[in-house]
């Protein structure tokens, strides 16, 4: 996406604020308010963390880990989706929270949701998870409104179009649906198979599209994850970022944070057209930060910790990661 406006100078960016939780952090969220950063963990919960105070309320009722976060366009519900298979409605703002309301929305042998998302009208509801299933469900009460199938593996990504009438979903296998909400059809793919890696002698299928952005003008969809995988087991893999031209489903970019050991776990477009992602891995924890048309990293920010997800504050100022050493930064 190209923009007149000038680059931010990426290097002056730094860790202003931190705080710890009791577990390991895994994903986190900005609410559209601005005012708390949500952090889910290891010990099943998610935390709300009051960015002006740094004041921690918990949020529990998941059984395994949550690794899906979204909100209401108004802020006022939380929807998290865990390993456990629920999708559960929470009160984002509440001092006491409790559920509002819990769908098994993911029942089977792997229950697993990976992805939950709002249309930007706040409707709908979609989950993804290794059933290789989209879901769509109604948010006023909870009923589903759709199963998208078209996936042939787990499908760890989601994301709502803008404009609210399509959907764009990715997978294990790195193929991109994108999906015609009204026909309930997928109307097209983007391949983003570089994502995935089969390791015969290990058995492993590794990879996938962990994460979706489209630019704010629209003309660009990023999907991020991991290539060069060598040795999965061993974590021994790169960090690896396709940008494709939304119209023509060609892909225009490989942006890769050189040198390092990592997933790409969330990329985020900046309004402004750069591009921000989080890495985590065998090798460290990074952010980068890419300027448009730019295919090596404008700078490579060093975290002291694996990052584990990424979020951009609706300021455009902030970001927020989550860290295995417990700890959400900003």
């Amino acid at each position: 996406a190209e923009s007149s406006l000038p680059m931010p100078d990426f290097k002056q960016s730094r860790v202003v604020k931190q705080w710890e939780h009791s577990s390991p952090l895994l994903a986190c969220r900005f609410d559209p308010t601005g005012k708390w950063v949500f952090a889910s963990a290891q010990d099943s919960s998610i935390q709300r963390f009051d960015l002006a105070t740094g004041a921690k309320v918990g949020f529990a009722a998941h059984e395994t880990w949550v690794h899906a976060l979204a909100f209401s366009p108004d802020g006022e519900i939380l929807y998290s989706g865990g390993y456990d298979g629920r999708l559960i409605f929470w009160p984002a703002a509440s001092d006491a929270p409790q559920p509002l309301r819990t769908i098994e929305a993911h029942p089977g042998l792997s229950p697993w949701i990976r992805t939950v998302s709002v249309s930007p009208d706040g409707a709908t509801i979609a989950t993804g998870g290794n059933d290789g299933i989209v879901r769509l469900w109604n948010a006023s009460d909870g009923s589903p409104v759709a199963a998208l199938t078209g996936h042939q593996k787990n499908v760890y990504s989601t994301l709502f179009h803008p404009e609210g009438k399509l959907l764009i979903s990715g997978d294990l296998a790195g193929v991109v649906h994108v999906w015609d909400l009204a026909e309930g059809k997928s109307i097209g793919t983007f391949d983003a198979k570089e994502l995935h890696s089969y390791n015969g002698g290990q058995g492993v299928d590794y990879g996938g599209v962990r994460t979706l952005a489209l630019s704010a003008d629209r003309k660009y969809l990023a999907a991020g994850g991991l290539y060069k995988a060598s040795n999965p087991l061993g974590a021994v893999n790169e960090p690896l970022i396709l940008v494709f031209d939304w119209e023509t489903r060609e892909k225009k970019q490989s942006l890769v944070l050189a040198g390092i050991n990592g997933i790409i776990w969330r990329a985020c477009f900046h309004p402004e057209g750069f591009l921000i992602a989080g890495s985590g891995g065998s090798g460290g924890g990074h952010i980068g930060f890419w300027s448009p048309e730019q295919d090596k990293e404008q700078h490579k920010l060093t975290m002291p910790n694996i990052v584990r997800d990424l979020d951009l504050h609706p300021d455009g100022e902030q970001i927020a990661t989550s860290h295995h050493d417990r700890i959400v930064r900003i």
